[in-house]
């Protein structure tokens, strides 16, 4: 059952960060102390094609981020967010109506594993997933039940992201993720076995001198076998500062 979303009060207006995007074209408020989104979610929408008839879904929208990105880039697509913790629908559904975009998305406040193709206009063309990252009972939890929850698997696991992507995509549509370089095989054989065939993976690095930190891959519903490995993704130069493909992203 969805969870109605209500008007942010002031209060909680006062405990939010405005970021800007595109040269102060985008405004994007987040949690000033709880989760924020990371460069993760601007790699992910940065490699995201559409189509302008498209119908998009983005599985853990938080802030509404991905949605925001695209929907700037995209005039005439149609987006729907699912996020299943209310603080941050809450949140999400403020940036929408600051950046004018209610005619092109809709946030939705609830669990992924009850959505209905009816819910979202389905099934959809396309889906993305900035997931939790960690197992449930890996490493150090966080103490902020907001950033423990979009952090580790502890309402949604990545079988169910998948499941998910499966019941809600139309045959031929397209299943983009970015997920952690060292649970590549889990991720490749859950889409597998899910009928979402890997068509495309490009592994980022926050330098070359490091080992993969992360992996972006594309995956399509009923697709045949045969897998393109696009160049590595470099976030930082050696100064720190974004590189040039990054800063694009951001353009």
């Amino acid at each position: 059952m969805d969870v109605k979303v209500q008007p942010l009060s002031r209060k909680k207006m006062k405990t939010l960060t405005t970021d800007t995007f595109f040269n102060g074209r985008l405004h994007v408020k987040q949690n000033r102390a709880g989760y924020r989104f990371s460069i993760d979610a601007v790699l992910l929408a940065g490699h995201i094609r559409l189509r302008p008839s498209d119908n998009v879904l983005d599985l853990g929208t938080g802030c509404g981020i991905i949605p925001l990105i695209l929907a700037y880039r995209h005039k005439q697509i149609k987006i729907y967010g699912i996020e299943i913790q209310k603080d941050l629908a809450d949140i999400a559904v403020e940036n929408v109506k600051e950046n004018h975009m209610e005619d092109r998305i809709v946030i939705l406040c609830r669990d992924m594993k009850e959505l209905k193709h009816d819910m979202v206009s389905g099934p959809v063309d396309l889906i993305v997933c900035n997931p939790p990252y960690r197992m449930a009972g890996s490493g150090r939890m966080n103490l902020d039940q907001q950033k423990a929850v979009a952090r580790h698997e502890i309402k949604v696991n990545l079988n169910d992201v998948i499941e998910t992507a499966r019941c809600m995509l139309r045959t031929s549509g397209r299943f983009v993720i970015i997920y952690p370089a060292q649970r590549t095989t889990d991720m490749l054989t859950k889409m597998r076995s899910n009928g979402i065939e890997p068509k495309f993976f490009r592994i980022i690095y926050s330098d070359l001198n490091l080992e993969a930190k992360l992996i972006l891959v594309e995956g399509i519903k009923g697709g045949r076998p045969g897998t393109k490995i696009g160049p590595p993704l470099i976030i930082y130069c050696k100064d720190g500062s974004y590189t040039d493909e990054v800063k694009k992203m951001m353009e």
